[in-house]
Formats: structure tokens, C-alpha cells, sequence
């Protein structure tokens, strides 16, 4: 799109100006920029987008979105806010395609993923072309897009609901992250339903306070024409408070439009009466955990209003895909024990994940877990904590520690499990941790590998090194049977 098309009837100032330029995209990473594209200058919490202007032009940058003028020779636009402004310009680059779809979005601490698979897994039993924006892989139809973070930023986010829209997508599920609702990544989108999951301590590293945390969360249903919202959590009614859209709730302990009763957990799914305002049914999810019940009926939820019928969506429910690094259980065929891997990396999440499965262990249930550096330092102890009391044996080790020293981390973390009375040992070497956990493991226990869940590397230093838990535990076991 020819730049003089793309700023006008904004606000935005051109200068520099040697002509109108064709626009191919909009880049924001100085080291993938290429030539006839405009480079972004955004800043963020612990970069400027300007600094990196120079080697952007240099890559072959035809345009600068700026703050401020800088003494570089090409034509600079220059907003108040380059951040909103790339969104915008974005959304007219690719033609709106936000408006020419249905678009689903789901928030929430825990519970984000594997819910989208759910509501993607009924579209799909109902006939629909779907396409599925989140943490794990960017997903249209058959074809996995990869992905770099739970929502993308708002110039991939545009370019990749125009290839959506191309390729006559549907309906689109996507999760929204607390992050990218304070950053405008969603900025014009506006969403038919509007799911919550939870809300529980994250990110503060990010938002502060746990009042900023919720506000960003609630712009979701600020931009939704309907809500689906958990009866059970107490965040629920603030995040809805002043607004008027209609909403339906779920839950197992409060009163709701949608619950379940007769749970049963098992190691391999979770099974339950699932009562809603269309009738009754029976479900089946291939995925174990109380808060997958959860899932479910948000899920169930945001089908009904699609106008999806209730038989459909117990029949996508019960054929849903594992997801992921989400209550995976992995292979651990001629040893007594079993493995469970999952992305749990919260107080909350991590709650959920033991005491889910406390309901099948028959044996004890040993934890490997650690906690992430640059990030939220509050919520180490409290994760030791959460892991300690419904543990019956810790390995605490390393997550990815990033530019901090892992057993400061690890100290941390040990402030909490030292409340407990649990027995533990420290290994900072998250490999050998794990190899600990599965030669002491007896039968019938079960070792749960927390944290890192689908995640294939682990940052040290800022460098991602290759560490995929799934390739590891399977070297580790035949390691375990030569011996």
C-alpha cells in the first residue's frame, strides 16, 4: 500500500518525505526487516524501538514509525504513540480483516490453551474452518503457523488474520493475554464472546500491581458483545462490573447458567454431568484434572451462544487433542511409575495440577519444578509453598533462570517449600533433577514435571538452549532400562 494510502485521514505527520513509498509490511524487530518495509520504533518496558532505528535502515527500512524525529535520512511518520499507531495502520495494511470475522477471545491466568483446543475441537465437529491464535502454535485448518508469544504482537496479529480471511476461515479462537490487551496487540478487534478462566497472581513483574493486572484482563470484555465468565472465581464481578453485555456463568461450587456434577478423575481424562440451558449431557475429556472440567464448560459455554447443539459439543469435547504440555501424560512403558508434564508455572496452576493429580495417584507424587527469571520474584515462594503442601516429595531445580543466577532463584523458591514439612532435595541442573525424580520414583508414584510444559529450550544467560522434556524423559528411560 503506497505510504500516502496508509496515513491518510490520520493524525500522524510524515517528514523526510522523498516520495511516496509502496508499503509491503510493518516490522517492529530491526534484525528481520527488509527492504520496502516500515520498521516500527515501539518502546517497551525494557527496550526503545528508536535505538534500534539506525540497523533497521540499514536492513533495508524504506520508512520509520518515531516518537520523536530522529537524524536518520528516510522519511519518519511520527506519533504520539508508535504502539496504538502500528496497530492502526496495521489493521488498514491487511484490509480489516477483524471485521470480516467472528472472533473468539479467552482470558484468563490458567486454562487459556487448552480451552481454545476445546472450542476448536466442537467448531470443528459442527463443520466450521477454524482458525486458532495462541501460546503453543498459531493454527489455520490443518496448518501450524509458529508462534512466539501467547498473542502476537498487533502487526503479526493483523497479517495473520488477513491469511485467515483469505483462506476463508470460519471462526477464529484466540487466546488474549493480559499483556497484549495493555499493549493494543488486540487494538480494533472486536470480539463476539468474550471467555474468562481465572485469575490468580502473574506477571506483576509486568503490571505492578494485581489491580492493574485484572484491569488489563478486563479490556477483553470491554471490546465483547457477550461473556462467558467463571461463577467460581471471585474476580469474575469486578471484571464485569459497569459493563452491560450479556453474560452466562459456570462453576461446580457456586450458583451458575452451566455445572457439572458427578466428577470422576482418572489418570487419562476426567468425566462428568454437564447441566446447561439447552439440557443435560454426559462428557468425556481425554485430558485429567478438575480444572479441565473447568475448561470444558467454558468451552461448552461460548459454544452455546455460537448456536452450536449441546450433542456436538460433548462429541467435541470428547474427541479433543491432547494439548500439548498441558496434563500430558508421556510414555513410560515397562516402569511402574508415571510421568505427567504440564506448563504449570503459577501458584494456582500449580495447586490445580498436584491436587488433580492427588485424585488418581495411587502412589506418591513427586514434583520437579522451578521458577523463571526476570519475572514475578513475589510468586517464588509462594510456588514452593503451593508445591510443597500437596507434594509428597520435591526436586526443585531450574526453570529457565534467563540473565538471573539459578539458585537465587532457587533460594527463593526454598522460603516456601520450607514451610512446609515436605522432604526435598535441590538440584540445579533441570536434566539430572529430573533423571533424580525418575530413578527414585516407586510404583504406582507419579512425577510431575512442572513448568516448562510444551515449552523445546531453556533460556540461560539469554541463550536458549535446546530442552525439550518430552525428548529428555525418553532418553532418561532408556538410559534407566541399559542400566
Amino acid at each position: 500500500m503506497l505510504l500516502s494510502k496508509l496515513i491518510e485521514n490520520t493524525e500522524l505527520k510524515l517528514v523526510n518525505s522523498k516520495g511516496d513509498i509502496d508499503i509491503a509490511r510493518i516490522e517492529y524487530d530491526s534484525r528481520r526487516v527488509k527492504e520496502g518495509e516500515m520498521f516500527a520504533c515501539v518502546v517497551g518496558t525494557f527496550m526503545d524501538g528508536h535505538d534500534f532505528a539506525e540497523s533497521a535502515v540499514k536492513h533495508g527500512a524504506s520508512v520509520l514509525l518515531v516518537e520523536r524525529e530522529l537524524p536518520l535520512p528516510v522519511p519518519q511518520i511520527i506519533a504520539a504513540d508508535s504502539r496504538r499507531a502500528m496497530a492502526e495502520l496495521a489493521m488498514k495494511l491487511y484490509g480489516y480483516p477483524a471485521k470480516k470475522l467472528r472472533v473468539i477471545g479467552v482470558t484468563g491466568t490458567n486454562g487459556k490453551t487448552t480451552t481454545t483446543y476445546m472450542l476448536k475441537s466442537i467448531a470443528e465437529k459442527c463443520g466450521l474452518k477454524v482458525g486458532l491464535i495462541g501460546t503453543i502454535r498459531n493454527i489455520i485448518g490443518d496448518r501450524v503457523i509458529s508462534t512466539q508469544r501467547t498473542t502476537p504482537e498487533s502487526t503479526e496479529l493483523q497479517e495473520i488474520m488477513r491469511m485467515m480471511l483469505d483462506e476463508h476461515v470460519d471462526l477464529v479462537v484466540m487466546e488474549v493475554s493480559s499483556h497484549s490487551l495493555d499493549q493494543e496487540r488486540v487494538r480494533g478487534i472486536d470480539f463476539e464472546i468474550g471467555g474468562f478462566t481465572n485469575l490468580t497472581q502473574d506477571h506483576l513483574d509486568y503490571h505492578k500491581t494485581f489491580d492493574n493486572y485484572l484491569a488489563a484482563k478486563k479490556k477483553l470484555f470491554e471490546r465483547s458483545a457477550y461473556a462467558v465468565v467463571n461463577a467460581d472465581d471471585p474476580y469474575s464481578e469486578r471484571l464485569l462490573e459497569g459493563l452491560t453485555i450479556p453474560r452466562v456463568t459456570y462453576g461446580v461450587r457456586e450458583p451458575a447458567d452451566i455445572y457439572a456434577n458427578n466428577i470422576e478423575i482418572n489418570v487419562r481424562d476426567v468425566e462428568f454431568d454437564m447441566t446447561t440451558p439447552a439440557g443435560v449431557t454426559h462428557v468425556s475429556v481425554p485430558i485429567p484434572g478438575l480444572f479441565n472440567v473447568f475448561n470444558a464448560m467454558l468451552a461448552a459455554g461460548m459454544a452455546l451462544k455460537l448456536g452450536f447443539p449441546l450433542e456436538k459439543i460433548a462429541e467435541g469435547l470428547s474427541s479433543v487433542a491432547g494439548v500439548s504440555g498441558r496434563m500430558e501424560s508421556l510414555d513410560t512403558e515397562g516402569f511402574p511409575f508415571s510421568v505427567i508434564l504440564d506448563f504449570a508455572h503459577t501458584p494456582d496452576g500449580m495447586i490445580n495440577l498436584l491436587t488433580s493429580v492427588r485424585e488418581f495417584a495411587k502412589g506418591r507424587v513427586i514434583s520437579v519444578f522451578g521458577c523463571g527469571g526476570d519475572r514475578d520474584h513475589a510468586k517464588r515462594p509462594i510456588m514452593g509453598e503451593a508445591a510443597g503442601r500437596y507434594s509428597d516429595f520435591c526436586v526443585v531445580t531450574s526453570d529457565n533462570p534467563r540473565t538471573e543466577d539459578p539458585m537465587s532463584i532457587i533460594e527463593s523458591v526454598l522460603d516456601g517449600v520450607n514451610k512446609t514439612a515436605v522432604e526435598y532435595v535441590v538440584i540445579e541442573n533441570r536434566r539430572e533433577a529430573i533423571r533424580y525424580a525418575l530413578t527414585h520414583a516407586g510404583e504406582d508414584d507419579v512425577v510431575v514435571l512442572a513448568g516448562k510444559g510444551h515449552e523445546t529450550y531453556q533460556e540461560i544467560m539469554g541463550v536458549k538452549y535446546p530442552f525439550d522434556e518430552k525428548v529428555v524423559v525418553a532418553e532418561l528411560l532408556d538410559e534407566m532400562r541399559e542400566e
